[in-house]
Formats: structure tokens, sequence, C-alpha cells
């Protein structure tokens, strides 16, 4: 039996009937690891010692009945996420050294849930890139072809789950960190509906738009890792109180009938041909399943991509001036007073994108230049959610490309920032809109790298959207994972 070949819910299984233990997954995976690690470059930090540890927990829990859906399964976290006394450096050289004295909540909740934790994963510095080469640990490589970035900011969590390192990552979302390195990774990746998911203790790049979220390998899989990590916070203010509902129980109903919006706005001049063409395969195979097709207008979705580099620049302006040499992370030697002290641990801690980023959202923020730029970008925020509204009071769903390209080799765009950004033009509205999206494998283009279509729900859709992704999985078929020999 092959355990790094099994989906996270056969290895549950298998738990559960006791033919291996939680210890065998850990080692297996912790010898995936050592394999391939050195060249995939996906986590910053191990904690296998302690994964082992956890482990023998999760076969007590499990000899004591006491188990929950994933008790047992390993899982990597997005090096943004607080852990307590591990290293959380979210890339940067500012945070090189810090330990945080607490969990996030997200981390709370997998401890609980009985997974042991493999480590941390590698992403773009603060979460601002999208290719995974800002990294102050240099880049994680795509395991399809190590030539080729995994996608970003996430793209530690992403090549983590395909190099199959784990079966489960957790990545954060701001414009489409989980849903881009999901599609060139060739596996499942979910953005929530913001507030669904606790932000506690999750270091922010723009807290209107973060949101953390699953991957893993299939559609079923990331709706059982989804309902262990949607639960209200109390320490959250925008965690959204009310119940869940179970997402895995959400699985397996008949399509017919179900109503799929497509925009002709994302289907535009750059888009690469053999992605237009995997996605259209996807639309009739979900017509096939009796779903109804209907031709929609997103039409502010232009507009979404500026909009969302400023609103986020200028969040992301103030939430790092928290970073100033004075109550943690870097601090400069080079000290004659405290102004001093504050511009060069600021100018030696951060790298170029994180600096680019502060300094495009102060101009937006600043006298004069506010209500021409940040205000301006609220507004027509607010279209794009209406434009969704009014599109979700014809359809149940909709379905996009994720992303205009397949994965891109490193270097190819990393001195041109705004062909970078343009790789996050079909995911951004959904963080601008607050509505659930995924993204999961629909084929592989001629030089083998993977395709991700795009599915959209109405605000706390996640089941519809859920339910039509697993009917979509079944009807087009795994592409499988990348071999990565060793």
């Amino acid at each position: 039996m092959e355990i790094l070949n099994r989906s996270a819910l056969e290895l549950r299984d298998l738990l559960d009937k006791r033919e291996i233990s939680s210890r065998d997954i850990v080692e297996a995976y912790i010898k995936r690891i050592e394999a391939v690690e050195p060249r995939v470059n996906s986590f910053v930090t191990l904690t296998l010692e302690e994964a082992l540890k956890d482990a023998d927990r999760a076969d007590e829990m499990i000899k004591n009945n006491t188990q929950t859906v994933l008790t047992g399964i390993p899982i990597a976290l997005k090096d943004n996420m607080s852990t307590y006394h591990v290293k959380t450096t979210c890339c940067s050289k500012m945070l090189e050294n810090y330990l945080p004295p607490f969990d996030a909540t997200v981390v709370k909740l997998v401890k609980e849930a009985g997974m042991p934790i493999l480590g941390k994963t590698n992403m773009d510095e603060f979460a601002m890139g999208s290719s995974t080469e800002t990294s102050y640990f240099g880049p994680t490589k795509n395991p399809w072809n190590l030539d080729y970035v995994p996608g970003g900011s996430s793209g530690g969590s992403a090549a983590s789950v395909a190099a199959r390192e784990t079966p489960f990552s957790l990545g954060s979302d701001t414009g489409g960190s989980i849903r881009q390195p999901a599609a060139f990774n060739g596996i499942v990746g979910i953005k929530p509906t913001y507030g669904l998911v606790s932000r506690y203790g999750v270091l922010p790049f723009a807290s209107s738009l973060d949101q953390v979220g699953p991957f893993a390998r299939n559609v079923a899989d990331s709706a059982a890792l989804l309902s262990v990590l949607a639960k209200h916070d109390s320490l959250e203010t925008t965690s959204l109180k009310g119940p869940r509902p179970d997402y895995l129980n959400a699985l397996g109903r008949d399509i017919k009938g179900l109503k799929v919006g497509v925009p002709k706005e994302f289907f535009i001049d750059g888009l690469n041909k053999e992605i237009e063409a995997a996605v259209k395969k996807a639309l009739d195979a979900l017509k096939a399943l009796g779903a109804e097709i209907i031709d929609i207008c997103l039409p502010h979705s232009d507009k979404a991509l500026a909009t969302y580099y400023l609103v986020a620049t200028a969040e992301c302006s103030s939430n790092m001036a928290r970073f100033d040499g004075v109550r943690f992370g870097h601090r400069s030697e080079n000290v004659k007073d405290s102004v001093t002290m504050f511009k060069h641990s600021r100018a030696e801690g951060f790298g170029p994108e994180v600096k680019r980023r502060i300094m495009l959202g102060t101009y937006a923020l600043s006298a004069g230049y506010y209500d021409a730029y940040y205000l301006k970008a609220l507004k027509v925020r607010r279209l794009i959610k209406e434009d969704f509204d009014q599109a979700f009071s014809q359809v149940d769903v909709i379905v996009t490309p994720t992303t205009p390209s397949t994965a891109f080799k490193f270097g190819e765009k990393v001195q041109d920032p705004v062909s970078m950004y343009l790789s996050d033009v079909f995911t951004t509205t959904a963080n601008l809109a607050g509505i659930p999206a995924l993204s999961m494998p629909a084929g592989l283009s001629s030089n083998n790298l993977p395709i991700g279509v795009q599915i959209f729900a109405p605000r706390l859709g996640e089941e519809i959207m859920l339910n039509a992704a697993f009917a979509l999985e079944k009807a087009l078929g795994s592409i499988g994972l990348p071999t990565l020999e060793v």
C-alpha cells in the first residue's frame, strides 16, 4: 500500500479501520520530504519531530474514539500563520527569527482536530507576489517542471501538496494567492467567503481582502478541511457568526438544473488558447450533467485589477507600519537615533516588492490623492460587488479560467511588475466582493503544465460551489500528480 498515493479521506478510512496508524502516515511523508525538498524548497521550517509526537497523540485519539474527521492526517502551514514558539517569518528578513507567543486560530483548530503539523511553507514575502520569487529564503519550484514557478503568494503550500510532501496545506488568499498556485500546481484551492475562516494570528497584508483557505488534491479532501477551519472566532472582529454546515455532506448531489454563469469579460484577448479550450470543455461537461449554461455580464471586471492594487497597497501601507524596529522584527545595527533606526530597519528588513507596495499605498492615501485614488477604488469595489449580486440573481455559480496563462518560467516576469500583477486578473474580483471561489484542475497544456478552472459562488455559497466542483471533477477525471522521481 502506497500511503503517498492515497487521498486524505482514504487515509482517514484506513485509520478508522486500524489498518495503518497516524505515525505510519507521518513517517511516510517525512521520508518523502527528505527526498524531494532539496529540489522543490516548499518548506522554510520543518517540525518533523513534533509531527511524530502529534501523530502518536492522534493515534491515542483514534484508540479512544475521540477522533475528528481528519485526526491523524498531516498538514503544512503557510509561514504567515502564527505558531507558538515556531518561527513565523512571512519569508522576510524583517521576521527572520520571530517566534510568536501564541497560535493563530486556524493553527489551534488544526491541532484540536488532531492533525500533525509537518512545518511552515515558503511564500512570497509578506504574501506580496504571484510566483514565490520574492521569498527571502529563495523560490519554491513547480513540481511539474522545476524550471517553472509554482505561483504565489502561497507557492510553497501548493507545491508541497502537488509534490506529495503533505496531503493538506493552508494558504492565504488576498487577490488570488490560493487559487493561482492551485491552478499552476494542478490541485484544488479554496478562497472562502470573507469572514468564514478566522484571520486571528495571520499576519495581515490587506485586512479587508485576506482570507485563509485549504489546499488539497481533490474536492472532497478540501471540503473536509474547510469544515475543520470554518468556525466562528470571538477573537476576530470580522469572523461571521452562526453555524457552519458540514461541507463534506454537500457533495454528491445531482446538479441537474444548476444555473452556471459564464462572463464574457473573462474570455479576453491574451487568454491562453489551451486554457480557453479547457474551460469550455469543463462547461460542456457540466452541461452534459444537466446544468444550464447562461451567458452573463460582469461589466466592471476590467476595473478589478487596478481597484485591487489600490485597495491592497493602501491597506498594506497601514499594516506594514507596525514593523518599526522597536517592538519586534529586524532592528538595524546602524542606529544613531530613533528616526535613523526606523529608516534603516525598514530599508534592510523589507524586500523590493514589499517596499514597492508600501510606497504605492502610502501615495494613494496621501493628502491630495486620497479622493482621486483610494476613495475612487472603494467606489468601484462596490460596483464590482453589485455586479456579482446581480449575476447571482440569475445563476447559481459562475465558471471562468483561474489564470490567463499556465505557470511561467523563473525570471520571466520578475523584472516587470505589471506583467506579474496581470497573473491575478481573474482572481481579484472574488476578494473585492468577499465571495467564495475555488480553483480545480481542468487538464494539462501541451507542455504538460496544469490548467485551472475557477468556480465562484454567492456569499456563503460554499456548499453549492463544492458540489458543482465535485461533479465536474468526476466528469473530467484526474490529471494525476507530477512524478518528481527521486
